[in-house]
């Protein structure tokens, strides 16, 4: 185990900046732990834990690993530190102007990787938050790389991994044969995605390479705008990214700035153009207000694939 202290300038909320990168509580690469968060993640060196703990006026992190090295010098990227938020002026609507002063400490953090915030927002792609999760869960697990350090974590699917996967493995995880496909597609093709995120690696590069990246994620048939957006979001730390084609974005975006129940994406779009090139800002404070529009109808139930699945298909690769 290595550690290091980083600095703090201004208010930072761990559980905030770091809740976009978790998928549901039984994510079992992420947890949350006394006094912070820990996360498994690959780096280029090879795999790592971070722990992640407020300390006073700073940031403890503790790393473990091969990759444990590499981990601490990115983690100020992952919490934001380096966030350049210059250029966003809150004060153009009451309403975001109170949520602004409310949550000083949400800021856009990055992980650098795309391939990690790749294949979860491939399962979550019109689909319930539900059904995604079990799938990304399980395939996690039938993968089952455990990750450094004591906290039994699991690590992230590499996208060597998921190539190699047979075709026949997805539909016993619940996850539609289109979309392993499309995985598989991703996969063998990750480092030139790697690639282009590599000036938002750097201090100080969040959002660098979104156009580049947004480009080449839309060439694969499958991948549109909601998906590059919360790819660039995560991976990159996007500062522009919205999710179009989203069920319930819109309908928050325009019941907080112009008390509207439903909109479309055109309207969305229109309500947070005083923000162009920080509209993930805008989004990021609606989202976490706890403020949501009217419910009309009931709610999508999940589904489990795995019930429509030939119990002969269902028994999954061991690793």
């Amino acid at each position: 185990m290595t550690s290091r202290r980083l600095d703090i300038d201004r208010p930072l909320d761990l559980a905030a900046v770091l809740g976009p990168l978790r998928r549901g509580t039984g994510d079992p690469t992420m947890r949350t732990v006394a006094g912070g968060v820990a996360r498994a993640t690959w780096m280029a060196s090879g795999a790592a834990m971070v722990v992640l703990r407020r300390a006073g006026n700073g940031l403890e992190v503790e790393a473990w690993g091969p990759g444990a090295e590499e981990a601490l010098e990115r983690a100020a990227a992952l919490v934001g530190l380096d966030d350049d938020d210059s250029g966003f002026d809150p004060s153009l609507h009451p309403a975001l102007a109170a949520l602004a002063r409310r949550r000083p400490e949400l800021r856009l953090g990055r992980t650098g990787s795309v391939f990690e915030a790749l294949l979860p927002a491939t399962l979550e792609q019109k689909i319930t938050g539900t059904e995604a999760w079990r799938g990304f869960r399980r395939l996690i697990r039938a993968i089952g790389v455990a990750a450094p350090g004591d906290l039994g974590l699991l690590m992230p699917a590499r996208a060597a991994d998921v190539a190699a996967l047979p075709s026949w493995t997805f539909p016993g995880l619940g996850i539609e044969p289109r979309r392993g496909a499309l995985l598989r597609r991703v996969a063998a093709d990750a480092s030139r995605l790697e690639a282009l995120a590599a000036r938002a690696r750097e201090p100080g590069g969040g959002g660098l390479g979104a156009a580049e990246l947004d480009v080449r994620m839309r060439a694969y048939p499958g991948i549109g705008p909601w998906t590059s957006a919360e790819v660039r979001l995560r991976a990159l730390g996007d500062p522009d990214a919205v999710s179009l084609a989203d069920a319930h974005l819109p309908n928050v975006v325009a019941w907080i700035l112009a008390r509207e129940p439903r909109a479309t994406d055109e309207r969305m779009l229109e309500l947070l153009a005083p923000w162009a090139g920080h509209r993930a800002r805008v989004v990021r404070l609606l989202e976490t207000s706890g403020r949501v529009p009217p419910r009309y109808g009931p709610r999508i139930a999940p589904r489990d694939l795995t019930d429509l699945t030939p119990r002969r298909e269902r028994s999954l690769p061991r690793r």
